[in-house]
């Protein structure tokens, strides 16, 4: 069975079972700073779970694309070596949300082991937790698994409930029992059932895990019955191919098999078993759906996880013996594999393409390099590779650390991990002292959620609910201290999307509170933070919350404006334009969007011309609640890294239709005006615009004009002849350049006659060691070839002083180099003035810092020159 018809026949069988099938989520968890990347299939129901959350439906049904290559869960440095690690994999799993429970779920999962995908039911093992009666009843008396084959799992990790069959989400919360399915693969593969001392062997291979949530886990330990038990299941696509297909590695599968025959195909490996085509496999597949969706190559955080997997695969490939761009081919044999179950993956293909080649094509240099180093290390190391080497590759040739302890476990070479970290610890101390942070207060709040007002109004009465200084809760705030106060309703924006947080007062009968920021303290509570300005406020009181309505105004011109630049700039440049980064606030918007190249004037205009056009047709902005799926098909746009529920806020301006929760204008003419003022890189593959709105435009259109108009007046013309004024010039300072180089040339000349009267003879050597005054290094080399030819057998030391530095020239003459060298004579003078130097025998450069030094080491040269000649 093929591992396309393996997903279908899923998905369509817990479809029968009542079970919504659910899109798999991006690689990226929305707003979820507790993990960098999707690695189960639980990760976008997690806040179902929590309670946090509803849906429409009480059972799902997911194929989730996950990766498992950093933090707690990194699979990496096992991918090539073991038959069923990988950094990208896909998981299938089905859900109840306060629906059914172990009954069904059992019943569920050997009804479609043994009926759908037809496995014996001999070949089944059964794991339960050893207190988990309910369970094994139901494998026992309802399914009729042999006793014997149902095997319990105690606390086999050292603690109470620390159990490979007793799950938990964190140290708190939802947790519960699991029972575990195995499949055997037979008495000629070493291993053993699990919970006995072979385990660990590859006869019993773990294909599907089934949680009952159905606790939870409060500090002290104690476990209380959820009201609603759930469900959450998970199975490896890969590892259930690699059993229906009859093969015994996930790397036989005909999925895996495809991409190996490419990888080799395009390194001219012929052992297709190599391992190292098994690592380039596997991280086609991660590698690429990380850029679909919206990872680039960098130095931090995603995407130096996905730089460390396409490196490590480049590095394989290096192995093999292909050092030219190879990996970025793969990607249309993974289309054929997968592209059917993942249209998107089709639609960003050559995006995809075009990401990879650029990042081979900038660490091929690197590799070349940094292997030299390594290999030269290795060579000399007594099987120890020291941390500050590691490091250095790291930070100088952007090796992950991963990729060098990769080749040094091929070497059998231990790697100094602590001295590595270490000199990691010690850099980012030196980031932190360098940089500042803005951190907001860690509060906890446990009352209602706020009810926001701000799309309708900017005047509200409301309510104290909390508040908060220092951190803490109190009762009351005083003049002059600064807090946090949590209204009932508030007209007040918080800080959400790029926008920042509105400004305004709370006014109180007994006291006014400045609000100088607005920030969410949990999902739908706002924190108003600022400083009373007078009296006294407290719990309870009523407040008239009264937002900055000329700072409101202008925030949302912007915010308008970056919706109608992001549809212009993917017009433009097309659409693999995606958002990467914004801020939104009074005086700018600044978008950060993924392009490989810098923008062109001709670019940004039609960009400008674009939003423009918009503004002008002063359309109406509206917003509507939809499913996310009817958005999607409405056309909207959602962000990478935002997260969404079911349902989602459209707002349409203009022609541009994305997802957002933000304020706006109510048509696009209340923009004024919309202007790029600058556009630059900010990192490999991003690139970075700032924009002016309305008066904010229009000032900066001011501010130009008044340049343009001193420009021209500077230069006594008018501002439309300014730049055949400029070119005049232009043409003038070049002509003056040359009869300034020409009058130097003459000055070198006469210089040059009247400095070889000062040569002495040293030994049949003429021996010259002179300052030119106002001499550049142009004037003192061309001196210095005048003179050499009027001595003909000499060693010159000429010298200049210009703003404190030293500028040195060395020459002699070809009959004289096998006696004295110009750069040694160079740097004899040099490292006496603070500097050094070097060139040819016949000529060298030097610079300096201690002009006041000179004199002494000039008188010198005559000494030095006799101790050789």
């Amino acid at each position: 069975m093929k591992s396309s018809e393996i997903r279908e026949k899923f998905l369509k069988f817990f479809e029968s079972k009542g079970h919504t099938i659910v899109r798999s989520s991006p690689l990226v968890p929305g707003n979820d700073p507790t993990m960098l990347l999707t690695n189960s299939g639980m990760v976008q129901f997690k806040d179902v779970f929590l309670g946090l959350d509803t849906r429409p439906y009480k059972r799902a049904t997911t194929v989730q694309r996950c990766v498992r290559a950093g933090g707690k869960h990194n699979d990496l440095e096992n991918v090539g070596y073991t038959a069923r690690h990988h950094t990208f994999f896909e998981m299938l799993g089905n859900f109840s949300f306060g629906d059914y429970f172990k009954r069904d779920a059992i019943h569920f999962a050997w009804e479609l082991l043994t009926k759908v995908y037809q496995l014996p039911a001999e070949k089944l093992t059964i794991t339960v937790y050893f207190e988990d009666d309910e369970a094994y009843d139901i494998w026992a008396n309802e399914i009729k698994v042999p006793a014997e084959r149902i095997i319990r799992i105690g606390d086999n990790k050292g603690a109470r409930y620390a159990s490979d069959n007793f799950w938990q989400m964190a140290d708190t919360g939802p947790c519960g029992p699991c029972t575990e399915i195995f499949y055997d693969h037979g008495a000629e593969i070493w291993g053993g059932p699990p919970g006995s001392p072979e385990e660990d062997g590859d006869r019993f291979i773990e294909i599907w895990n089934l949680v009952f949530m159905q606790f939870n886990r409060d500090e002290a330990g104690v476990l209380t019955p959820l009201p609603k038990p759930s469900i959450d299941t998970g199975m490896g696509l890969e590892r259930l191919a690699a059993v229906l297909q009859g093969v015994h590695s996930n790397y036989e599968i005909d999925l895996f098999q495809n991409l190996i025959k490419a990888a080799a195909r395009e390194t001219g490996a012929i052992d297709l078993e190599n391992n190292s085509l098994k690592v380039i496999a596997d991280h086609i597949r991660a590698a690429s759906f990380m850029i679909v969706d919206g990872i680039i190559p960098s130095s931090e955080g995603h995407g130096y996880v996905l730089r460390r997997i396409i490196r490590r695969a480049l590095r394989h490939g290096y192995k093999l013996g292909q050092t030219r761009p190879f990996f970025y081919k793969l990607v249309d044999d993974l289309d054929i594999e997968m592209g059917k179950a993942y249209p998107e993956l089709v639609d960003a293909k050559e995006r995809v393409k075009q990401v990879l080649k650029a990042e081979e094509e900038r660490f091929g240099e690197t590799l070349e390099n940094g292997m030299k180093i390594l290999e030269a290390q290795l060579a000399k190391s007594d099987k120890v590779l020291d941390g500050a080497t590691a490091f250095t590759l790291y930070d100088t040739y952007g090796f992950p650390l991963d990729l060098t302890a990769d080749i040094c476990r091929e070497r059998g070479v231990t790697l100094d991990e602590e001295g590595f970290n270490a000199a990691m610890e010690q850099q980012k101390q030196t980031a932190r002292a360098a940089g500042k942070f803005k951190m907001a207060a860690n509060v906890e709040y446990s009352g209602e959620k706020t009810t926001f007002v701000g799309y309708e109004v900017l005047e509200q009465n409301s309510r104290v609910v909390a508040l908060y200084a220092q951190g803490s809760a109190v009762q009351e705030l005083k003049a002059g201290e600064a807090g946090i106060v949590v209204l009932d309703t508030t007209p007040f924006y918080a800080e959400s999307g790029g926008q920042v947080g509105d400004q305004g007062l709370l006014k109180a009968s007994t006291g006014v509170f400045q609000v100088e920021d607005t920030l969410k303290i949990q999902a739908e509570v706002f924190g108003h933070h600022g400083v009373l300005q007078s009296g006294v406020l407290k719990v309870g009181d009523a407040v008239d919350a009264q937002v900055d309505k000329v700072k409101r105004a202008r925030t949302i011109r912007n915010h308008s404006a970056t919706h109608l630049m992001h549809k212009a700039l993917r017009e433009v440049l097309g659409g693999h334009v995606q958002q990467k980064g914004s801020l939104v606030d009074p005086d700018k918007t600044r978008f950060d969007f993924s392009h490989n190249a810098p923008l062109t004037a001709e670019e940004i205009a039609r960009v400008e011309q674009i939003v423009n056009a918009e503004i002008l047709e002063n359309h109406p902005t509206q917003a509507h609640h939809m499913s996310f799926d009817d958005a999607v098909k409405h056309g909207a746009m959602a962000l990478f890294g935002e997260k969404y529920g079911d349902t989602v806020r459209v707002l349409d301006i203009g022609s541009s239709k994305e997802l957002c929760g933000g304020v706006h204008v109510s048509r696009t003419g209340d923009i004024g005006l919309f202007k790029i003022v600058s556009e630059g890189g900010v990192a490999a593959g991003i690139r970075r615009v700032e924009a002016v709105t309305g008066e904010g435009a229009l000032a900066w259109v001011q501010a130009t004009n008044r340049k343009l108009q001193d420009a021209a007046a500077a230069l006594k013309t008018g501002a439309d002849e300014l730049p055949a004024r400029i070119a005049q010039v232009q043409d003038q300072v070049k002509t003056l350049e040359k009869e300034v180089s020409s009058l130097k040339s003459k000055l070198a000349s006469g210089q040059g006659d009247e400095l070889a009267g000062k040569a002495i003879d040293v030994n049949g050597i003429k021996v010259l060691a002179a300052t030119m005054d106002g001499a550049d290094v142009a004037s003192l080399r061309e001196t210095m070839d005048k003179l050499k030819d009027k001595l003909k057998t000499a060693a010159i030391v000429l010298a200049s002083v210009s703003e404190g530095k030293v500028s040195l020239i060395a020459g002699v003459t070809a009959d004289s180099t096998g006696k004295v060298k110009a750069g040694d004579l160079v740097n004899f003078v040099a490292k006496q003035v603070g500097g050094k130097g070097g060139g040819r025998p016949d000529m060298a450069q030097a610079g300096g810092t201690d002009p006041a030094a000179l004199p002494q080491a000039l008188a010198g040269v005559a000494g030095w020159v006799g101790e050789r000649a």
